[in-house]
This record gives C-alpha cells, structure tokens and sequence, in this order.
C-alpha cells in the first residue's frame, strides 16, 4: 500500500470513528437517554447532571429548563435559563420544575406546584375559567378575566397553581351535590345553597360559576392576603330565561361584569362580592362566587372578590363575574384584561392556548356546555447576569482496553461569539483525570440546517499520559457566554 492510499485509509477510519460518536449522540437523543454507552466510547446528552462530576467542575451552572450547561452566573432578579411552565387543572409542561394538579371531579382537586431555587423576575399570565351555559335559552355563561404582570421570585420557594375548573352545566339530571371547593361550580338543583370554599364559583340551579385562576405561597382555600400572588377572576353562570335571555357576566380586570338579563348577580369588585340577585340569590366573597337561589339560574364566577348569583323573578337569572388582582408588593408591571360576554380576555396574547376561559354556550337542541378551563403560564427569558469561567468534567467511564487517542464531540451553541480553542477548550484523560490533554477543535458545521447548535469536532494524543484505562473528558469555558447541549468521547 502506498503511502498516499495509507494516508487516505487513515483519515477515512478517522472520520468513521466522529461519525460512530455523532450516531451515538443521535441514538441517545432519539431513545431519551441521559448516559449512552458505546463500544470504545461514551455519549452524554445532558437531560440532568448525572454524567459530570459537580465535585470537579467548577462553576458549570446546568440549566434544567433547556438541558443545557452554560457559563454564566446568577444574580437575583435574572434568570439563568428560559422557563415556560404551563398550568392546566389535570396537566403541566415543564417537569423540571412543576409538579401537576388534579382534578378527579367538578368542585373537587388539588393545585399543582412550581419549584425553583435560583432567583429570577418570573413573568405570570394567568386566564380564568368560564361559567357554564344556562339551561335550555340561549343564555351563555360570561368568559373568564386575564391577568398577567412580573413576579420577583427570590427562591428558593414554592408556588402553587390552580388552573380554574369551568363552571359545570345543567344537564337534566337533578342532583345533590357538596359545597363547592376551590376548583370550579356545579350546578346542585336543590335548595338554601350557601356561600361554598374559597376559590370556587358559585354553583347554580342551572349553572355552575368557574373557578378562578390562582398563583399564590399557599393553597387556594387556606389563602389570605399575603399569600395571594395573582388571580384572574372568572366567568358567572348563564341562567334559564325566557329568549333571548342574558349571558353571565365576565371575569373581570380589577372589577367582574354583572350578568345580564332579569334577577342577574353582580359582579365582583376590587374589596367586596358582586351583589346577589334579586330573590334568594347570595352574593360573592373573598375567593368565592356566589350560589344561585333555589330555583333559579347562574352562580357567580370566583375572584378575588367572586360575582353574585342571580336571584328568580320570572326569568332566571345569569352570575356575575370574579374580579381579578396583582397588588402583591413583588409583583410588578401588572395588568388585567376583563372578558367580554363568552370571550375571555388575553385572548390576543400569544401564549393564549386555545380552548381555555371561554364561557360556556347551549345549543339551538341538548343540553348546555361547561366554561372552558383556565390556564396558568409562568415564564422567564434565558439573560445571563454576567460570563465565568467554567469548567464542566465528567464522571470516569472504564475503557476495555488500553487507549492512546481520544475524540471528542461537542455539541455547542453560541450565546455570544467565542474562539475555538481559546474560549472553548476541550481536553481528554485517560488516568481518570489525573492528568488531561487538549484537543484541537474544529468547527463542523451546524446539528441541523441553521439552528444555531454547533458540532465541534476534535483529537487527542494521550499516548504520552500515564497509563490508565479510566476515561475523562473536560471542557474549559471563557470569556464568552456559551451553551453546552452534550458531549460524546470515542477512543482507541
């Protein structure tokens, strides 16, 4: 064999061997797979820290968020990684951070948690639930409010969520239903209904008010004041009228609307309960909507101060709506955007998730429809406070045989605009750390089309270290604000 053919022979076996750690990568990416070992290799697609050794890195901040590492550290009030957690009543987005609610029945749950020990300004929208539709009119229940402002989250602390079940509708059966709780109204078709737990819409004879939106430091129905973060008050009941009949009224922004139509429940305010209807209604409270007389329409939609449940005077009428609130004292840039009929507000946002805080309609035949649910999202941009030095080293991995070369590949992306070899080094052990030789990286283009993740490839001589079988890689970062997707090492 010539030289040339040999020369050639060696640069194919060599880029084989990048193109066996890059299939690793892409393997474990593809299985879920935090450490995935090879033959003659390791991949460590960070999904958590348990493939680098906290002990010997130094400064290597993992994002959780964004299963990444990155060089930056963390001041209060900004945040290290970009959060999205969003809240319904039965489910969540962000499992790093966020433990799901329940909601087995109407009236009936628990609230889901947020957990986050690094401080950040955490940015709250919050939609409340709709009320439920009346019952054989078309009397619509109201939409839920919007609330939405920046929450100074100095950690480490735990909030609790409560999306804000939709009012429950009447649906010709008569029942005997328990005192609402903090989860939505139900209708219970019988009579002298008080004022149900806190957090709950009022119920109805022919329509349950919503549930409201909740983001506090304690649970919804032991709140107070202090405890209370946000709420997007939520939509009253619709009732049973003759046509064309009314609409509950909307969650509100600081104030609910009134329901509309004859005997209509008030709508809740910045300090007190929407006023009842007129007729055996009861008016709001403090985190409660109020219940319908007997006989009659809409319970009141929960808040802050929930709406009013209608009262019977020949028509039956529709619940008013919560108001909403943001007056906590770390929590700025705070806003509310009151529904209008059935639409809920802070549709037009664009984290609005369609299918929530729309009041509930009847059809021209069957039955009414429930409120839509609420919907809680909690946010926080990626902004590095300032650049570090970081070293990220991971845990030993046994070779099987004596090792002379190490490559490496990293998966890389730019926050600022580093230098290869400079601000990014990469290094490889084989006397388990004791000892680490550089690689010379080479950028090889991008993980897929332009999307800003970076395949960095290298090669290391380590033939010339004390002998060992104990396989480490390091990487040094600087100067440049970088993030560390994932790192496979192959050697021979």
């Amino acid at each position: 064999m010539g030289i040339k053919t040999r020369q050639l022979a060696t640069e194919q076996s060599e880029e084989n061997k990048f193109n066996i750690s890059l299939l690793g990568f892409k393997m474990a990416v593809n299985e879920g797979l935090t450490v995935f070992n090879l033959v003659d290799g390791v991949v460590d697609e960070f999904h958590d820290e348990s493939g680098t050794d906290e002990a010997e890195g130094s400064n290597d901040l993992y994002c959780a968020a964004n299963d990444n590492y990155i060089n930056s550290s963390v001041t209060p009030g900004v945040s290290s990684a970009a959060i999205s957690a969003g809240f319904s009543g039965t489910a969540i987005t962000e499992p790093d951070t966020s433990t799901t609610g329940t909601n087995p029945a109407f009236g009936s749950g628990t609230p889901a948690q947020f957990t986050l020990a690094s401080p950040l300004n955490l940015t709250i929208s919050a939609w409340g639930s709709g009320g439920s539709g009346g019952y054989n009119t078309p009397t619509p229940g109201g939409g839920g409010g919007f609330v939405t402002g920046t929450y100074e989250f100095t950690g480490p602390d735990v909030l609790y969520i409560v999306a804000g079940e939709g009012g429950g509708a009447y649906d010709g059966t008569p029942t005997n239903l328990q005192d609402i709780n903090a989860f939505g109204g139900d209708h219970p078709q019988d009579s002298g209904e008080t004022a149900g737990n806190r957090g709950g819409g009022g119920k109805g004879t022919h329509a349950g008010g919503g549930g409201l939106a909740f983001v506090g430091t304690n649970v919804v129905d032991q709140g107070n004041g202090p405890d209370i973060i946000m709420i997007a008050g939520a939509g009253g009941g619709g009732g049973q009228g003759p046509s064309p009949g009314g609409t509950g009224g909307a969650g509100g922004g600081t104030a609910g609307q009134a329901g509309t139509g004859a005997a209509n429940g008030g709508g809740g305010q910045a300090s007190s309960g929407g006023a009842a209807g007129a007729n055996n209604g009861n008016a709001g409270g403090f985190l409660y909507g109020g219940t319908s007389g007997p006989s009659s329409g809409g319970g009141g939609g929960a808040g802050y101060y929930g709406g009013g449940g209608s009262g019977s005077q020949g028509a039956h009428g529709t619940g008013g709506g919560g108001s909403s609130y943001f007056g906590h004292p770390q929590v700025t840039s705070g806003s509310t955007e009151g529904g209008s009929g059935t639409a809920g507000g802070g549709t037009a946002i664009p984290t609005y998730v369609p299918g929530t805080n729309e009041g509930g309609v009847v059809p021209m035949t069957g039955n009414a429809t429930h409120g839509e649910d609420g919907y809680v999202l909690l946010t926080a941009s990626a902004v590095c406070a300032s650049t570090t030095s970081t070293v990220i080293t991971s845990e030993a991995f046994a070779a099987s045989s004596p090792v002379t070369t190490g490559r490496i590949v990293v998966f890389e992306e730019n926050l600022d605009t580093p230098t290869l070899n400079t601000d990014i080094i990469a290094s490889v052990s084989r006397d388990a750390g004791v000892t680490f030789t550089a690689a010379t990286l080479a950028d090889s283009g991008y993980v897929t089309g332009s999307s800003g993740q970076r395949i960095l490839t290298g090669q290391a001589d380590i033939s010339g270290q004390p002998s060992g079988q104990s396989m480490r890689w390091k990487l040094a970062l600087a100067n440049n604000t970088v993030k560390i997707h994932g790192v496979s090492l192959q050697w021979s």
